[in-house]
């Protein structure tokens, strides 16, 4: 099938309430823009430099995403455009984008990373380490940020019973915690599930997915 067909077709599997992200790592701007003719205008990037030089090229009513890990060091490359942060895990990241937002005069949106799954090489929060940094005094400082959901990333296993448990556990953490709302907190979005498991994610109470190779077919390395 053509990108457009694979596109309408996942389109089709998920919720109108569901937010699906194109995720655009290492694809060249042509298959970008045939997303884009299909009419789908909501982008995710993995890394900044990628992710600037496509903002430069691109329309400019894509709404831009960066899923990947962030360092504080790089926020302030696309923090005068960036629609929304899947990856916060720190109070310093936290601030450093509260900064950069304030020089660009813009209040930026953020997920909190929760740690879920059983895997060294991901990133994110414990559950008590999100309530500990929701419920700082550093936290409720921040007037140029505002955390609108969490994002879990589920074990990279073929074994659908950990997945399931792993989606559960945040879906129960964040259903727990949206009720502390704030000015700076105000969670609508349980970003988990991406071309493996997104369907598992939906069914566990996933409102945005992460969908990359399904759409694009397989990554090019370069």
């Amino acid at each position: 099938m053509s990108i457009a067909q694979n596109l309408a077709f996942i389109k089709s599997t998920i919720p109108s309430s569901v937010t699906l992200i194109a995720v655009t790592k290492t694809h060249p701007i042509e298959k970008l823009m045939e997303v884009y003719a299909a009419g789908h205008k909501v982008f995710g990037e993995n890394k900044v430099q990628e992710l600037c030089d496509k903002y430069e090229v691109l329309p400019k009513d894509i709404e831009w995403h960066l899923i990947g890990h962030l360092q504080s060091n790089k926020v302030k490359y696309i923090a005068p455009f960036v629609a929304l942060i899947h990856s916060v895990d720190s109070i310093k990241l936290l601030q450093e984008i509260n900064k950069q937002a304030a020089k660009n005069n813009r209040v930026i949106n953020c997920l909190l990373q929760i740690y879920i799954a059983n895997e060294d090489t991901k990133f994110g929060l414990s559950f008590s380490e999100a309530k500990q940094l929701m419920e700082s005094n550093e936290f409720k400082q921040l007037c140029n940020i505002k955390i609108v959901g969490l994002m879990g990333m589920a074990t990279n296993t073929e074994d659908t019973n950990q997945i399931r448990r792993e989606f559960k556990s945040l879906k129960t953490f964040f259903d727990v915690v949206k009720n502390h709302t704030t000015t700076n907190f105000q969670l609508s979005i349980l970003s988990m599930g991406m071309s493996s498991d997104y369907q598992m994610a939906i069914e566990e109470g996933s409102t945005m997915v992460r969908v990359g190779s399904s759409i694009f077919g397989e990554r090019t390395y370069l």
